[in-house]
């Protein structure tokens, strides 16, 4: 049986959050219609922002044991809700038995085709990493990075949603949106699966919002489907 598998636990309640979408996102009238699922739910992975901006911990080698673990269950494809962990995807694609989506790839292909400014909503670890900018810059789009008073508010936000205060973490991020529609950007990327769980606690947000956890949720359900992983066998 062909199964999708999910390296998670960066955070927890941003993997229930992928694993919710992808259900939804599955056309199904039973059970037996919908995508197995093969969850890693590691959280005591090493910080990926401290290994990458202060020379913490490295994430590789337990990202690496995820990998092992998907291999051994024979998944067929992975997806990895964490887009600071892409930071080390080439090692962990060259790992892998199955394909592995990249999130930064499926996010910025959702880009609206007349934006040209783009803010980047996410870890200090993904922005130092710069596979986002990269991203973005192959489709001649700027990428904006928020100011450093910005950045420590979308830290916070981060932070907050990884402790359970959503409502805290909709204020922090309110505030970003407002600041970054002020300067004339109309596009931003949620290049961090916990913002997506803060962004629900805004009413009416100022930008358009682009959801990385979800667009990684509906490439891994048009691989699957393709493919006919919904079907009984």
């Amino acid at each position: 049986m062909a199964m999708i598998g999910i390296l998670g636990g960066m955070g927890p309640l941003a993997t229930v959050d992928f694993m919710d979408k992808i259900v939804r996102l599955t056309h199904a009238n039973s059970d037996q219609e919908h995508l197995p699922l093969l969850v890693a739910n590691l959280p005591h992975i090493e910080d990926r922002s401290s290994a990458i901006i202060d020379g913490g911990a490295d994430p590789l080698p337990a990202l690496l044991d995820g990998i092992d673990l998907l291999n051994r269950n024979g998944v067929g494809l992975i997806a990895i809700p964490c887009n600071s962990a892409h930071h080390w995807y080439g090692p962990m694609r060259a790992r892998s038995k199955a394909p592995v989506l990249h999130i930064a790839q499926t996010c910025v292909a959702a880009v609206p085709r007349a934006a040209r400014r783009v803010a980047l909503l996410a870890t200090g670890g993904a922005l130092v990493s710069g596979f986002y900018q990269q991203a973005l810059a192959d489709l001649d789009i700027e990428p904006v990075l928020p100011d450093e008073s910005m950045q420590l508010r979308v830290a916070a936000c981060i932070r907050e949603v990884k402790a359970g205060k959503l409502d805290a973490a909709g204020a922090r991020l309110e505030d970003v949106l407002i600041a970054l529609a002020s300067q004339g950007v109309g596009t931003a990327l949620m290049a961090c699966t916990e913002i997506p769980l803060a962004a629900r606690h805004i009413a009416s947000p100022p930008l358009i919002l682009i959801d990385s956890s979800l667009e990684l949720a509906r490439a891994t359900v048009k691989y699957a489907c393709e493919r006919g992983w919904n079907r009984p066998a």
